[in-house]
């Protein structure tokens, strides 16, 4: 389980990674396309018209792994103003309906998203520029929401256990308090 705590931020550093090397040598590729030297030819031969759509299908996917990351750690958009001024018994009963409804939403989303990708899975459909099978790029949405509902479950077990919700602390900078107990107050 410990290989799962933290998949969304690896996976997320890692297409982001991959997406800001890829724009740049795309950006050093156009700009260095345009000035007249004698790598100008070759640089003329390389196309890197894909890499625009390639960084857009990765932050696809970034955003559903994003969301995951985000019910995991407590930060995803949630509507408790309500759910917050119960009493203690009601207020847990309403945490369990929310949470459950969350994994079933997403569980749905995954189940339509993978119907949809077997479906255009059987298709010739490819994307523009890469001319990758088009199912690839909406596999994110089964691969996303399937997480993101493991993520709403996982909550769950998580509150039943404890009774504690994942609490983001925007203050908090993780690493923080052992850089200051070196420092001379």
């Amino acid at each position: 389980m410990k290989l799962l705590d933290h998949l969304e931020e690896w996976l997320i550093a890692a297409l982001i990674a991959a997406a800001t090397l890829l724009i740049f040598v795309a950006v050093v590729h156009r700009y260095m396309s345009g000035l007249n030297t004698p790598m100008q030819d070759w640089l003329l031969s390389l196309n890197l018209s894909w890499a625009q759509e390639l960084c857009i299908y990765m932050f696809v996917w970034m955003a559903k792994f994003g969301a995951a990351y985000g019910v995991r750690s407590g930060i995803h958009v949630g509507v408790d103003v309500l759910v917050n001024r119960l009493d203690q018994r009601h207020h847990a009963l309403f945490i369990y309906i929310a949470l459950f409804a969350g994994a079933l939403f997403t569980g749905i989303v995954g189940t339509l998203g993978g119907t949809f990708v077997w479906e255009i899975a059987h298709t010739d459909q490819t994307s523009p520029d890469m001319e990758i099978p088009i199912w690839w790029v909406y596999l994110a949405i089964p691969c996303g929401s399937y997480l993101m509902c493991f993520r709403f479950l996982q909550v769950a077990w998580h509150f039943w256990r404890s009774g504690e919700l994942p609490k983001h602390d925007h203050a908090h900078v993780e690493g923080l308090e052992d850089e200051l107990k070196g420092q001379p107050t």
